[in-house]
């Protein structure tokens, strides 16, 4: 049998196999440029969305049920006070919760306003074990204690005394917060036209989404367990 001949490469064929000079270095800043590039462009889209010239939401589209706030409005900035006269800060809740907050601008909360108390309540309590990480807030104008102005609660339950008794026996956990008039104005100017509207407000302290009577509670749920499922708070 003839022995099969072993021809040697030749040179034209090793100096293709060989790396080219500069060549790995090329690649090695391509692949540090990625993560640069990538948060250049982030910072350049939330320059131009913070300041209302790119509308992303409405470029990409959303499946969201409620309306989206655009821009969304910051309530520290918005001078908020509880009951012992501490502003809002977020942060020293101690978690991030997402808040369901109910405007309310007159003294008297009347029979819209216990509705949408009621409402929010009933939705808080259909998240089941997620409802400890959603927390509810009354925000109002009024310089005075808040009154009832309705005849009959929502489900049929007796009628508190007072706007302190129907807190402790009907919306426990809700906490009251005051603001000024024109503080109240900026953070809720769809109220007006849409008077049963309540707000959802993001764990940074960002309103950024409205609801009304329009929208079907489960709608609403599906929301916020949308929310829950897909973000940090």
């Amino acid at each position: 049998m003839e022995r099969a001949t072993e021809t040697a490469p030749s040179p034209e064929r090793i100096t293709s196999r060989a790396a080219r000079p500069g060549h790995g270095r090329m690649i090695l800043l391509l692949i540090a440029g990625i993560p640069v590039t990538v948060m250049l462009a982030a910072s350049w889209m939330w320059y131009f969305v913070a300041n209302g010239r790119l509308d992303v939401v409405g470029a990409l589209g959303t499946s969201n049920r409620g309306a989206l706030v655009q821009p969304p409005r910051q309530a520290m900035d918005a001078g908020w006070l509880n009951a012992r006269s501490e502003p809002l800060d977020v942060a020293a809740f101690g978690a991030p919760y997402w808040t369901i907050v109910v405007p309310q601008a007159a003294a008297l909360c009347a029979a819209r306003c216990e509705q949408r108390l009621f409402t929010t309540r009933q939705i808080h309590q259909a998240l089941g074990k997620e409802r400890g990480r959603v927390r509810r807030m009354l925000v109002t104008s009024a310089a005075g204690d808040l009154k009832l102005g309705f005849s009959a609660l929502s489900d049929g339950r007796p009628l508190p005394a007072n706007f302190a008794a129907y807190l402790h026996s009907e919306q426990r956990g809700l906490s009251v917060w005051r603001t000024s008039i024109s503080a109240f104005a900026g953070l809720f100017p769809e109220l007006g036209a849409a008077p049963r509207s309540w707000y959802l407000m993001d764990p940074n302290g960002w309103v950024m989404m409205r609801y009304d009577s329009t929208v079907d509670y489960k709608d609403v749920i599906a929301d916020l367990k949308f929310l829950l499922k897909n973000s940090n708070g």
